[in-house]
C-alpha cells in the first residue's frame, strides 16, 4: 500500500513537472539558419573548415568553461532566445547525423560559420554550410518530423515554431573583399541580390511548414574591430555602416511583401544595428566600456590576430561589447536578445518575438 502510494505521489509530480514545462515553453521548437553569431557547433564537424571555436579561449564563461564551437566566450544569441523561450538550445544538425535516437522535436540549429545567403560566400573561410544547403537540410528534417508526427501533427507542430534567421554579414564582407563580385554588380545591385535570394529560401522554409519567423538585419558590420583596425583612427568603416542600412531597408520591404503574398506568415523583424549603435553611441547605460578593441585576440585593438589558444583575452568581459575581432560577447549579446524578445518598435517590426511567439 505505501509502495503504492509513493508511486501514485511520484507520478502526480512528474505530471505537474511537464505541465510547468509545457506552460514554461513558449513554442514547441526553435529552427535557426544562419551564420556564426547563432552557430552552435555545426562548423566542429565540417572537416576542412576553418571557420572554428572550437578551441580556446572560446567558452571560457560557458557553463561548462569549455570551447564548444561557438564564437563567443559564453552563450551566443541562439542559446539566448531558446532559454527565452524555455526550450534547450537547438542542437546543431550535423551533431545529430551521427545519432540513431536523434530527437529533432524540440528545434535544430542549421547555423554555419562563414555561412551566407549565397552558396558562394563561403569560399573565402574554405567551408562552411551556405543558406541554401542549410534549408535543405532543414527539408530533410521535415521529412523525418513528418513520418514521426504523422503529416498533421508536424505542420500544427511547425506553424507554432520560430524559425529563427541570422545571415547577411558574409555576403557584405565577401562582396567589399572580392573585386571580381564589385565588377559584376554595384553595391545596390549586390544588396538587392541579397534580398531575393533570401526571399527565396523563406519561401521554401514556408513550402515545409515554417509560420514564425524571427529574421534579423545586419548590425554595425563597419564597427567591428576587424575593421576599425584598418583604420589609423580606429573610427568605423562607414562605406559598410552605409550599405548594412541599404540592405536592412530592402529587407523589411521584402519581408513586407512577402507577409501578403504567404497566407499565415507571420515575422518580426530585429534591427540589430539600431540596437549595436545606441551601445557604441552610449556605452556605459549598457553596462560597456570598451566598444573598439576585442577582448580576445593580439596586436593593435587585439584584431591582428583571432581569439586562438595563442591570444590573450581581458580579465572582464562583461565590460567588452566584442568578444573577437568579429563577434559580440555574451553581455552584448544577452542586451540584443532581450531587445528583439521583448523591445519595442522601431527595434521589432511590427512585432516583437513574445508577441510573435504568441499570436
Amino acid at each position: 500500500m505505501a509502495k503504492n502510494l509513493l508511486f501514485f505521489c511520484l507520478l502526480l509530480s512528474l505530471l505537474a513537472l511537464s505541465l510547468e514545462l509545457a506552460k514554461a515553453q513558449m513554442a514547441p521548437a526553435a529552427f535557426v539558419f544562419g551564420d556564426s553569431l547563432v552557430d552552435v557547433g555545426n562548423n566542429n564537424h565540417l572537416p576542412v573548415s576553418v571557420a572554428k571555436a572550437d578551441f580556446p579561449h572560446n567558452g571560457i564563461d560557458f557553463p561548462t568553461k569549455k570551447p564548444t564551437g561557438r564564437f563567443c566566450n559564453g552563450k551566443n544569441a541562439a542559446d539566448l532566445i531558446a532559454e527565452k523561450l524555455g526550450l534547450p538550445t537547438s542542437p546543431p544538425y550535423l551533431s545529430l547525423l551521427k545519432k540513431k535516437d536523434a530527437s529533432y522535436i524540440n528545434g535544430v540549429s542549421f547555423a554555419s560559420g562563414g555561412a551566407g545567403i549565397f552558396n558562394s560566400t563561403d569560399s573565402v573561410f574554405g567551408q562552411a554550410i551556405p543558406l541554401p544547403k542549410q534549408v535543405d537540410n532543414y527539408v530533410e528534417v521535415h521529412k523525418i518530423l513528418v513520418q514521426q508526427m504523422g503529416s498533421s501533427g508536424a505542420e500544427k507542430h511547425l506553424s507554432k515554431s520560430l524559425f529563427a534567421v541570422v545571415i547577411g554579414s558574409n555576403d557584405l564582407f565577401d562582396y567589399f573583399g572580392s573585386s571580381k563580385l564589385q565588377k559584376q554588380n554595384t553595391p545596390q545591385q549586390f544588396i538587392d541580390l541579397m534580398a531575393t535570394s533570401l526571399k527565396a529560401q523563406l519561401k521554401k522554409l514556408y513550402e515545409f511548414g515554417a509560420r514564425k519567423f524571427m529574421i534579423s538585419g545586419i548590425g554595425m558590420i563597419g564597427c567591428i574591430p576587424a575593421e576599425r583596425v584598418k583604420n589609423k583612427t580606429h573610427e568605423c568603416d562607414e562605406e559598410r555602416n552605409f550599405w548594412s542600412v541599404k540592405y536592412n531597408d530592402g529587407l523589411k520591404a521584402m519581408l513586407n511583401g512577402l507577409k501578403s503574398e504567404l497566407h499565415g506568415l507571420s515575422y518580426s523583424y530585429f534591427d540589430t544595428y539600431s540596437v549595436m549603435h545606441n551601445i557604441i553611441q552610449n556605452p556605459s547605460a549598457y553596462g560597456f566600456n570598451e566598444i573598439k578593441a576585442a577582448c580576445c585576440g593580439l596586436g593593435e585593438l587585439k584584431a591582428k590576430v583571432p581569439c586562438v589558444p595563442i591570444s590573450t583575452y581581458c580579465s572582464n568581459r562583461k565590460d567588452h561589447v566584442f568578444w573577437d575581432l568579429y563577434h559580440p560577447t555574451e553581455a552584448t549579446d544577452r542586451v540584443i536578445v532581450d531587445t528583439l524578445f521583448d523591445g519595442p518598435s522601431p527595434y521589432a517590426v511590427p512585432m516583437n518575438v513574445r508577441q510573435l511567439v504568441s499570436s
